[in-house]
């Protein structure tokens, strides 16, 4: 329902801000999963190739994280942690598959598994909020194309 005391210029722009915020909260949130993995994997990364990889590619996540959070303060919004679940589930996954076997293979492969994850919920999340800033969809299709790359550098240690 349209409020009549506002026009609906100011309601377009409610939602747009809406979507803006929780689109930038999705890449805050994919950002620290992303770090939180790759540091989780690194001490266990023999291969020393691969390690200066995710370490790279470590970087270049906080970075954006970094952006995204100048962006969400901006709007006084807070940061979205990964869900206590996600982080719980993710974390035992890999200890346990690395466990077992913790070869340059397992590392590679549970990397790319984690940037398939990202790839596809930011991609649905791109897909949902459409009313977002031109600036917070930039921002989602970086980390896209930052985990396209990752996955590419990944795909030779298979």
């Amino acid at each position: 329902m349209v409020c009549p005391y506002t026009d609906k210029k100011e309601v377009r722009d409610t939602i747009m801000n809406e979507e803006t915020e929780k689109l930038l909260k999705e890449v805050n949130s994919g950002c620290k999963m992303a770090t939180n993995s790759m540091e989780q994997v690194l001490p266990m990364t023999k291969n020393e190739q691969l390690k200066a990889i995710i370490e790279r590619y470590n970087d270049m996540h906080i970075k954006l994280g970094d952006e995204c959070h100048v962006l969400l303060n901006k709007s006084e919004n807070d940061e979205k942690d990964p869900s206590l679940m996600a982080k719980a589930m993710s974390w035992v996954t890999t200890e346990m598959k690395l466990m077992m076997n913790d070869d340059t293979h397992k590392v590679a492969e549970l990397m790319i598994d984690g940037c398939n994850m990202g790839i596809k919920s930011l991609s649905e999340y791109i897909n949902k909020y459409k009313s977002a800033t031109p600036e917070s969809i930039d921002m989602a299709e970086r980390l896209v194309h930052l985990e396209k790359d990752f996955m590419n550098e990944l795909l030779a240690y298979l």
